[in-house]
């Protein structure tokens, strides 16, 4: 991920020198000062020296870059904001389309269903009555035997 460098807010644009009253450390006195130099604004020369022109457009230069850099970053978050205002309005739709009388209704007769069922007691009761039975009935056939199925095996 690219490093992000801290923006500077700032509303005075750079390509209008700005003036500042005279403070003590000015040159003269009643002479509007330019900021970033040390010499009267009237007494200001253009800058002639190969120098200082290099120097002048490598920060035009960084600050171009600057520029581009805000502005990528301006495009991604505005992507991500679009994005986000969309999945909140799905969610909000979502949201208002569900109808929570109905589930309600459905978990209600879920437990109507589950309270029916038996429990673990009745289960036991039933399984030993049915085990019971079950003995009784095949001694009985097994004594008296079934008429025209089986005859009678024990004596």
């Amino acid at each position: 991920m690219a490093k992000i460098e801290p923006t500077v807010a700032s509303t005075a644009d750079a390509s209008v020198p700005t003036t500042v009253t005279p403070t003590p450390t000015a040159p003269t006195y009643g002479t509007p000062y330019v900021v970033g130099s040390v010499a009267p604004a009237s007494e200001a020369t253009p800058a002639s020296d190969p120098r200082q022109l290099d120097q002048l457009s490598r920060i035009e230069e960084k600050a171009a870059r600057i520029e581009e850099k805000f502005a990528r970053y301006e495009a991604v978050l505005t992507r991500a904001e679009a994005s986000l205002e969309r999945s909140a309005h799905k969610v909000d739709a979502a949201a208002g389309t569900m109808d929570f009388a109905a589930i309600r209704g459905e978990i209600a007769s879920l437990r109507d269903r589950v309270d029916a069922t038996p429990r673990v007691a009745t289960l036991f009761t039933t399984a030993i009555v049915t085990a019971v039975l079950t003995v009784i009935l095949t001694i009985l056939v097994l004594r008296f035997g079934v008429p025209g199925l089986m005859p009678k095996l024990l004596p």
